[in-house]
């Protein structure tokens, strides 16, 4: 859907359903486009509280809810200023995540066909992206969002007051970024850098590396930093993907935010500072059949050393997803998830990254099917 301004005057001049047109001045070519998900699901998990009683709900979808801006205007050399608008929200109450801020995405930038893209915002990190782009599980989702265990090794996959550039260089994609921490007399408290590179020369191999290191917004010395590598490859219906994290903290590390995703309270409540190191081991198969139906079987191995004995730990987890497409837009799925918890490993980290999803024991199942529209 376009949205469409007049380039010499900026009003508005029509709301058209259409994937071509565009608003045209005498000195540019720009065009706005509306964009979104709109997914509902029922969801049936086991030991939903301390009690160990199970929970049927209307849940938030499997790809979570979003409406959108993003748009592009051609200023002309082969250079373009882009900029992208995104709200995240839950169907069941129309409200916005509160895991996340009004515009989840909210970022500007200039693209050139010869030096690349430098965008300034909040926007997905250099680590989140790699493995978006080269191995996560459930491609054509891309992850489920109601049970994602490789999302919380990204550092919480978006990151406010963020530089990045990304320059392509035929089958190579490289980024660099820099999160601004903001903090007067302390230029580097806070701040985020990242790197990844990308081998992407479409089907059937994809493979990707990335690091990312984040500052603490109290203890400038400390740091959290995390490493991943992987690929996938695909032969003929059928992909396979394998990648692997590792996530190590310093001892004095108790967040940075507002880059990262939580404010340190919630941090504390997740027990998210308790570990040293932990390290990830995930892959998984998907298989194509027909026209319409997706299937996939993931798997994910953590080992957890926490920075005090207690908190050592390993979590091991499973996951099948089957997923049809009605029409171009419109898919319902059924999924089904399983999770073994053992020592100071706690379930909410391994499910969400709003805490509403906790695992009160050593074990959980997670049964939801649903419906998705995209516009």
């Amino acid at each position: 859907m376009k949205v469409l301004w007049s380039g010499k005057a900026g009003s508005l001049v029509g709301l058209i359903s259409t994937a071509t047109l565009y608003s045209v001045s005498a000195t540019a070519q720009s065009s706005v486009t509306l964009f979104g998900l709109v997914d509902e699901g029922i969801r049936y998990t086991t030991h939903a509280d301390p009690q160990g009683d199970s929970r049927v709900q209307m849940a938030n979808g499997a790809s979570e809810s979003l409406w959108g801006l993003k748009g592009t205007e051609d200023i002309g050399g082969g250079t373009k200023v882009v900029f992208q608008l995104e709200n995240r929200f839950f169907p069941n109450t129309g409200e916005t995540d509160p895991a996340y801020p009004m515009f989840n995405t909210a970022f500007v930038g200039v693209q050139s066909s010869s030096y690349g893209r430098l965008t300034m915002g909040r926007q997905t990190n250099p680590l989140s992206d790699a493995v978006l782009g080269a191995y996560v599980t459930n491609p054509w989702l891309p992850t489920f969002y109601q049970f994602r265990p490789e999302v919380m090794m990204a550092q919480g996959v978006w990151s406010s007051n963020m530089v990045k550039y990304t320059v392509r260089w035929q089958y190579v994609t490289t980024e660099v970024s820099y999160a601004f921490g903001g903090n007067a007399g302390a230029f580097g408290s806070g701040s985020q850098i990242g790197a990844s590179v990308l081998y992407l020369p479409g089907a059937p191999l994809r493979l990707a590396a990335a690091y990312l290191d984040s500052r603490d917004a109290v203890n400038g010395s400390a740091h959290f930093k995390s490493w991943t590598a992987g690929g996938s490859y695909s032969f003929g219906d059928t992909t396979v993907n394998a990648g692997w994290a590792v996530n190590r903290q310093d001892a004095g590390f108790v967040g940075n935010f507002p880059n990262g995703p939580f404010t340190p309270p919630e941090l504390a409540a997740l027990k998210f500072n308790t570990f040293s190191s932990r390290q990830m081991f995930f892959g998984g198969v998907s298989q194509f059949i027909g026209t319409a139906t997706h299937l996939s079987a993931n798997v994910w191995r953590t080992i957890q050393t926490g920075k005090t004995q207690p908190a050592d730990g390993n979590a091991t987890q499973f996951q099948l997803l089957a997923d049809y497409n009605w029409s171009k837009r419109t898919d319902t799925y059924l999924e089904a998830d399983y999770s073994l918890y053992r020592g100071g490993i706690v379930g909410a980290q391994f499910q969400g990254i709003n805490a509403l999803s906790s695992a009160y024991t050593t074990t959980q199942l997670g049964i939801m099917a649903g419906i998705r529209h995209t516009f």
